[in-house]
């Protein structure tokens, strides 16, 4: 491709050079030989003046040498008297003499003119200039050597450019050709430099656009599976504290095997699924965007902006897990709000939030280990505690990695994070200086009021504070 764009190049550009050239240098030609004869007329003309005034030979002689140096030009005198050397045709200046008028022609040795000169008494003086081929031509030659190097240095420029634009085309098609292919057999990571003309260079942004949102598109989808794999260990939690208090039955046993088997197999789901997917040179963002986003912690995009009464959410979710915790004689205390507290989360969202964290508790610490879960309400904010009387968490830091831990997943603190920051708020993890176990600690930024001013029936309920011991 390239050898061929440089072919035509040089085609087009011959074909514009010759186009030019010859008709330019046919011109140059004509132009030296009408100012050889121009000069040569205004030469003979310069002499006429001076025969009328008088035919001394040796006046005329020094007149002529005057008048044209190289001595070309004669004078022929009535009575066959000549004054320098004559290049006319015997016939040609007998006609100049008898018609008296003036005659330009070509001769084999280049270009004479005759002046007839009307003299006293009939008498006819013949004036000669003559122009020697050499005079016609003079410069043309150079003028013609001059265009041919400038037509040669336009050629190989035209020649020269069009292999570099070719040289750019090609370099990037076949960049996105390999990028394409690369993508193709599943290398994600690949993405193109767009270079070339404005065609490429679009093609090139498209397809890195491209394939940032296959990889985001992935990233999403693998986070969906395990957030919502990591839900399932609420209800598999309650399937293992009933076959417990069922005792050591044989069916028990059998109940207990296939509930430790499924959370096996949701572990390795869970460690598969929440494993990054590569993540290129070119800084990729893995946010699912607006137009996709779900009601699920699974996304990493900010979740919708539904309210939800944080009071009434955590009450019942914490009901939920107080029977749960009499089963495995776990004191057990929560504490909610008395004053409205509504965040920007689906219930959904809130209750996953709940259920991962006092889960863990349920899961990292054994029977008749305390919790308690708060929720208080400040001007801002709304802040979520759940703390234990457990071993407590060695690393914050690492735990609040997502699949950074080595005793877990990671998913549960990783979905009470993103959820809120998706109300601008932030979360911290601690010791617990009342029970002595680990401490986190939700902050959820405040839902403004809504835009019509009034408060939805389910916030406008006054709910007392409930406290629960066990």
């Amino acid at each position: 491709m390239r050898r061929t764009l440089a072919g035509v190049a040089l085609a087009v550009t011959t074909m514009v050079a010759l186009s030019f050239l010859i008709p330019l240098a046919l011109l140059v030609r004509s132009e030296a030989r009408n100012q050889s004869i121009t000069a040569a007329e205004q030469r003979a003309a310069a002499v006429a003046p001076v025969l009328t005034l008088t035919t001394d030979p040796p006046q005329l002689r020094e007149a002529a040498s005057g008048v044209d140096p190289s001595d070309h030009l004669s004078i022929h005198l009535p009575g066959g008297q000549l004054i320098g050397t004559s290049h006319a045709p015997p016939a040609l200046l007998a006609r100049a003499e008898h018609d008296s008028e003036s005659i330009a022609q070509t001769i084999p040795t280049g270009w004479d003119y005759l002046q007839p000169v009307v003299l006293g008494q009939g008498r006819v003086a013949v004036v000669e200039e003559f122009v020697p081929h050499s005079d016609l031509t003079r410069g043309v030659a150079v003028s013609w050597c001059v265009m041919a190097v400038l037509a040669l240095g336009l050629v190989v420029g035209s020649v020269l450019v069009a292999d570099r634009l070719a040289a750019r085309v090609v370099r990037s098609s076949r960049g996105l050709s390999r990028a394409a292919l690369a993508l193709g057999r599943g290398d994600l990571d690949t993405r193109v430099e767009p270079l070339g003309p404005p065609e490429l260079h679009e093609a090139g942004l498209a397809f890195n656009a491209m394939a940032d949102r296959m990889l985001e598109l992935l990233a999403t989808e693998r986070e969906l599976v395990a957030d919502l794999s990591h839900r399932l260990r609420t209800p598999l939690t309650v399937l293992h504290l009933a076959v417990e208090r069922m005792g050591p039955t044989q069916d028990s046993t059998r109940i207990t095997a296939a509930i430790d088997q499924l959370e096996s197999e949701l572990h390795s789901i869970i460690t598969t699924a929440r494993t990054p997917l590569a993540v290129g040179p070119m800084g990729l963002n893995l946010r699912a965007p607006a137009a996709r986003r779900r009601p699920l912690l699974g996304a990493r995009a900010p979740l919708p902006a539904d309210h939800c009464a944080a009071g009434e959410v955590v009450g019942r979710r914490a009901g939920f897990w107080s029977v749960l915790a009499q089963q495995q004689d776990r004191p057990c205390e929560v504490t909610v709000t008395a004053e409205d507290a509504p965040v920007e989360l689906p219930e959904d969202d809130l209750a996953a939030v709940i259920d991962a964290l006092v889960g863990n508790v349920f899961r990292y610490t054994g029977p008749g280990t305390a919790f308690a879960v708060r929720l208080e309400r400040a001007a801002q904010s709304v802040t979520l505690t759940v703390e234990d009387a457990g071993p407590g968490i060695p690393d914050p830091d690492g735990a609040m990695a997502r699949g950074a831990s080595a005793a877990s997943t990671g998913l549960g603190l990783d979905i009470a994070r993103r959820a809120a920051t998706a109300t601008r708020g932030s979360v911290h993890i601690g010791s617990s200086a009342r029970l002595g176990g680990a401490r986190v600690v939700v902050t959820f930024g405040l839902a403004a009021a809504p835009a019509s001013g009034r408060v939805p029936r389910a916030l406008r309920r006054r709910r007392r504070g409930r406290r629960v011991d066990d």
